[in-house]
């Protein structure tokens, strides 16, 4: 079995930075590439970031020059640096990430998301 756990969500004022991390446990033998979506009520999720097995990220429109992704294989994590953040980026944030199990197979699984509030 894998799980992916979100943590690092909470209220944050205008203007401030948050950290989010995404945990993969479980069977994982690799791990490919890690994304972050976020969701706004009776909204579809929107792709925020992504980094692939070689490091290379890549941005939505509404996180060039504010947000970070990263990973760390050693302890099968990503990260995701936001700063400036604006009321308008509050939402569910999950973490999907590509991840070979232990008997090779490749699936691609979801956290159960975690809640970023920006309000003064």
């Amino acid at each position: 079995q894998v799980q992916l756990v979100e943590s690092g969500g909470g209220l944050v004022q205008p203007g401030g930075s948050l950290r989010l991390s995404c945990t993969a446990s479980g069977t994982v033998s690799a791990v490919n590439t890690w994304t972050w979506f976020r969701q706004l009520p009776g909204e579809e999720r929107d792709l925020v970031a992504s980094i692939n097995s070689g490091g290379i990220a890549a941005y939505g429109d509404s996180a060039v020059g504010r947000f970070t992704i990263s990973r760390d294989n050693a302890k099968n994590q990503a990260y995701l640096q936001m700063s400036s953040l604006e009321p308008e980026d509050t939402a569910v944030y999950y973490c999907n990430a590509d991840i070979q199990d232990y008997s090779s197979r490749f699936a691609y699984y979801w956290g159960k998301g975690t809640l970023v509030t920006v309000s003064s």
